[in-house]
């Protein structure tokens, strides 16, 4: 399995991209393809101490770089030779299993859906972050970020995409859907979401979908449900509260345990739970997040990423194209789309 790495994309490029996949090469006999300035790689590489290519991971060279504050929709015109716009297309072609990259969302984004393609009958792609919740299981949450407006259509097929993420890739059997809203009951919410409540409600009774109703933010974490279908904008909103609360629970806690003697003595007791839950609810362990509805696998990696998140994106990459659902989602579309026609 080969996998494709942005080098230049993110906070900490090149050095981060670039010790996060050698280490993932070692730790899970990953073959990668680092994109990239080459000059720059193997000043990253050196400036570690390391001489030369492990087996298994090369570069494929990329001068130019996409900025943050490039147009999302010109990138390809202007960047051709950025290495996002690189790897993307080498991913198009067959050269790598999956493509990682911690550059601009929405570049990465448009790239995707424009080199790359999206699976047929596939409106929008989507964003799919996986999240702890407090069962011990995940919850998807689709959208997250990727499209800030939406039609009740379109979150129809969110839910189609997410519930089947959920089962493939975190093999969860008959997922609960939820959609996102302020209140539990079917009248709530504005005219997106009550006319979205209507069409999930269709399919969660034409057996399309496992349709459990409306779910509140509060719900999410607690494990209500194992996939949040909502827009764009409200999923970054609510996955970002989430990141937000542990950080200051995390902070909190370290306040707490170190106010004296006692208290630091009663840290020691607890520091395996601590680090466990703090473990749990780092973004660096999960890896990345993947861009749901694209032919093939293309994750993206939090822009802050450091070398062990590129590490577990590569993990995630793999388990992505190993468990590569894209047929899968071609039929179920095609089964959603006969439904909504009465051909079946």
């Amino acid at each position: 399995m080969k996998i494709i790495l942005d080098a230049m994309g993110g906070d900490h490029a090149p050095e981060a991209p670039v010790l996060g996949a050698l280490q993932a090469a070692k730790d899970f006999g990953a073959q990668i393809t680092l994109v990239g300035r080459g000059e720059a790689i193997l000043e990253a590489m050196k400036k570690n101490g390391i001489q030369d290519l492990p087996e298994g991971v090369e570069i494929a060279n990329a001068e130019d770089v996409v900025d943050m504050h490039d147009d999302p929709m010109a990138v390809i015109r202007k960047r051709k030779d950025s290495s996002m716009v690189v790897g993307l297309r080498m991913l198009a072609e067959g050269q790598g299993d999956a493509f990682i990259s911690a550059g601009s969302t929405g570049a990465l984004l448009s790239g995707a859906t424009l080199i790359v393609k999206r699976v047929k009958g596939v409106r929008r792609a989507a964003m799919g972050p996986c999240m702890p919740t407090k069962t011990g299981g995940k919850v998807v949450i689709c959208d997250c970020g990727a499209n800030a407006e939406c039609t009740p259509e379109f979150l129809m097929q969110f839910a189609v995409m997410g519930a089947l993420y959920a089962q493939r890739n975190l093999g969860v059997q008959n997922p609960r859907v939820g959609l996102l809203n302020i209140g539990t009951e079917d009248s709530k919410g504005t005219q997106l979401q009550k006319d979205t409540y209507l069409l999930l409600k269709e399919a969660g009774e034409q057996g399309i979908i496992n349709f459990v109703g409306n779910v509140e933010a509060r719900g999410v974490p607690l494990g209500e449900v194992d996939v949040v279908v909502c827009d764009g904008f409200n999923g970054n909103v609510l996955i970002k509260s989430i990141e937000g609360t542990a950080m200051f629970m995390g902070s909190f806690m370290k306040k707490m345990f170190k106010k004296n003697v006692l208290t630091m003595a009663a840290a020691l007791l607890v520091k395996s739970g601590i680090d466990d839950l703090m473990k749990l609810l780092d973004y660096r362990e999960i890896g990345g997040t993947q861009f749901l509805g694209i032919k093939k696998p293309v994750i993206k990696a939090h822009g802050s990423s450091d070398a062990l998140a590129f590490r577990n994106a590569v993990r995630q990459a793999m388990e992505a194209a190993e468990a590569d659902f894209s047929a899968d989602l071609e039929t179920e579309l095609k089964r959603l789309s006969a439904k909504e026609n009465g051909n079946d």
